[in-house]
C-alpha cells in the first residue's frame, strides 16, 4: 500500500522557536532596565518546568480544570517569581514578562526551513499553546502557518491522542499521510503510536549551552539535524510502501 505524506505538524516550543533562550534574553533586559540583578536562567527554567511539567499535566489527569497555555503560565509565574527574589513588582510588569511566550524567536534555521517546505506540504503549528498566543508569536517571528492548531481547539494537551487525531480530521487526511516534526520523543511517539508519521529535529540548544538535550529514541521516520536538513530529506514528497 502506497502511503504519500500531505501534511506537517510542527511542535511549536524548542522545535520551531528557541524559548529558553527568547526569555533569558528579554529578562535580562528586563532587569537591566529596571537595576534588578537575578538569576534569570534558573527562573526561566523554573517556570517553563511548572508551567509546561506540573500544571499541564494536572490538567491532563484532570486534577486541575481546563485552562489554556496562557492562564498556566501566568499561574506559574506567580508561584516562580517569589522564589527568586522578584516580588513587588507592578501589574503591568508582571503582565509584561508574562506576555514573553508571545514573543518568542525562531531558530536560525527556520523561516527558510518551513519556506521551502510549505512548497510541497501543509505546514501547521501543533502545539499546546493557544491560539491567541501562537497567532501573536506567529506574527511576531513571522512564521507563515498554513494552519495553527492549538490545545485550546480540543481542550486536551499533547500527548492526548484526541489532539492528533482531532488534526488529521480538520486537515482531511488519514493519520499515515500526516507527519507529526518535533524535537521531543514524547510528543512523536504518542504520534506514532496512532499512525502518523514521525520526524525528530535534533535541538541540542534547547536547554542552553552545556544544558541537558534530547536525542532520538524511538524508531522515528526521518531524523533532522534542522528544518534545512528535514526540507533535503522529505524533498517533493516521502512515500512509504507499507
Amino acid at each position: 500500500m502506497k502511503t504519500t505524506v500531505h501534511a506537517l505538524l510542527f511542535d511549536v516550543f524548542g522545535t520551531v522557536v528557541d524559548w529558553r533562550g527568547s526569555l533569558i534574553k528579554n529578562l535580562e533586559a528586563f532587569g537591566q532596565k529596571h537595576t534588578i540583578t537575578a538569576d534569570w536562567s534558573g527562573l526561566v527554567d523554573a517556570w517553563q518546568s511548572e508551567a509546561h511539567g506540573q500544571l499541564v499535566e494536572q490538567i491532563r489527569e484532570r486534577t486541575l480544570p481546563w485552562h489554556p497555555l496562557d492562564d498556566v503560565h501566568r499561574l506559574a509565574l506567580q508561584e516562580v517569581l517569589p522564589r527568586y527574589g522578584l516580588v513587588g513588582l507592578t501589574d503591568a510588569e508582571v503582565t509584561w514578562i508574562h506576555r514573553l511566550w508571545h514573543r518568542l524567536e525562531p531558530w536560525p534555521d527556520t523561516l527558510a526551513g518551513l519556506s521551502r517546505l510549505k512548497q510541497h506540504y501543509s505546514v501547521s503549528a501543533f502545539s499546546n499553546g493557544n491560539v491567541a498566543l501562537l497567532v501573536d508569536m506567529a506574527r511576531h517571528a513571522r512564521l507563515s502557518w498554513d494552519m495553527i492548531f492549538g490545545a485550546d481547539l480540543f481542550n486536551h494537551y499533547k500527548p492526548d491522542a484526541e489532539f492528533y487525531l482531532r488534526a488529521c480530521t480538520l486537515l482531511g487526511h488519514e493519520p499515515e499521510q500526516v507527519m507529526v516534526c518535533a524535537a521531543h520523543n514524547d510528543d512523536l511517539q504518542a504520534a506514532s503510536e496512532l499512525g502518523l508519521r514521525t520526524a525528530f529535529i535534533q535541538r541540542p540548544m534547547e536547554k542552553g549551552p552545556g544544558g541537558p538535550f534530547e536525542s532520538p529514541t524511538g524508531s522515528w521516520d526521518l531524523i533532522a539535524s534542522d528544518l534545512q536538513d528535514l526540507a533535503d530529506q522529505l524533498g517533493p514528497e516521502i512515500i512509504d510502501y507499507r
